[in-house]
């Protein structure tokens, strides 16, 4: 018999969300690879398990209090209904959930009223159309929605939807206005008690994957400045506290270092360029922790 680990955490075991998710775990320092084959695997020098589950079931698992936390999407939280609470966003497998039909059969939400919807997402979609006061047939598919209107199972269709292409390829089109946006998530149980040691862990995990998504976001620029504009260039680079100020061997001169974030770098190095800053380098973050731990 294995031996019980500090925390458990569901993993998925295919779609979108696994691969991705393995990712986040190994460069956040776990050993999460796992074979073609492999249901669990062991990281010893984190008292961690983890359990490659199937997507839909994590929050269930989670929920019960069978494992501690999960990685899973929000829109299957939210449809199993199940006792679990989001603990961070993600940030991959964005998606959004729309009900769709083929061109010109319906275009509003209210149009659906006595109709056959046809989804893998019951629970969501039941709960979306009764705060609409909108009454339907359901019909429960798991997988490959998007053919039960040709098929003459339903009139329209919810499901999730990423890159729209599968209900392009189907001949439909999205009405109405999005049931939820979702992403991946970090999830824990709102029924089960924690021990020091796993609240401890949980923290721990939450802060890693944190560090990892922020890295991502952010970058170190490092650049020469003349001291004349040094404000100017700290107005551009203003860092999280402030930027790091160095003296040169030129005393007309001063080394800057600061973080920045990478979707404003290439615009900063513009400007900085502009008011007279020589030698701009942006390097990459394997990690970092930039934001409040909570």
């Amino acid at each position: 018999m294995l031996s019980r680990m500090t925390l458990r955490i569901a993993v998925p075991n295919k779609g979108s969300l696994s691969a991705k998710a393995i990712e986040l775990l190994v460069d956040a320092g776990y050993r999460a690879n796992r074979g073609d084959r492999e249901l669990r695997v062991t990281d010893t020098d984190n008292d961690i398990r983890f359990f490659f589950q199937r997507p839909k079931d994590i929050a269930t698992y989670v929920g019960s209090g069978d494992l501690e936390v999960g990685i899973t999407g929000l829109d299957l939280l939210v449809n199993s209904a199940a006792p679990a609470e989001p603990v961070l966003d993600l940030g991959f497998a964005k998606s959004e959930f729309r009900f769709a039909a083929p061109p010109g059969g319906v275009s509003g939400i209210e149009e659906l009223q006595g109709r056959r919807v046809a989804t893998s997402f019951p629970v969501l979609v039941e709960k979306h159309l009764a705060d609409h006061g909108v009454k339907v047939e359901l019909i429960r598919l798991d997988g490959a929605v998007e053919n039960a209107i040709e098929l003459g199972v339903a009139d329209a269709i919810a499901d999730v939807v990423e890159t729209g292409e599968s209900l392009r390829t189907a001949g439909l089109v999205p009405f109405g206005e999005p049931l939820m946006r979702s992403q991946a998530i970090l999830i824990r149980s709102t029924r089960r008690a924690y021990t020091d040691e796993q609240t401890a862990a949980i923290k721990a995990l939450t802060n890693r994957l944190r560090g990892v998504l922020d890295s991502r976001l952010y970058a170190i620029m490092d650049y020469n400045c003349p001291r004349a504009v040094v404000q100017q260039a700290c107005a551009l680079t203003p860092g999280v506290e402030s930027p790091t100020i160095s003296a040169m061997a030129d005393w007309d001169w001063v080394a800057v270092r600061s973080l920045v974030r990478r979707d404003e770098a290439q615009r900063i190095m513009d400007e900085l360029e502009g008011i007279g800053a020589k030698a701009i380098l942006m390097t990459a973050l394997e990690g970092c922790r930039v934001t409040p731990h909570r």
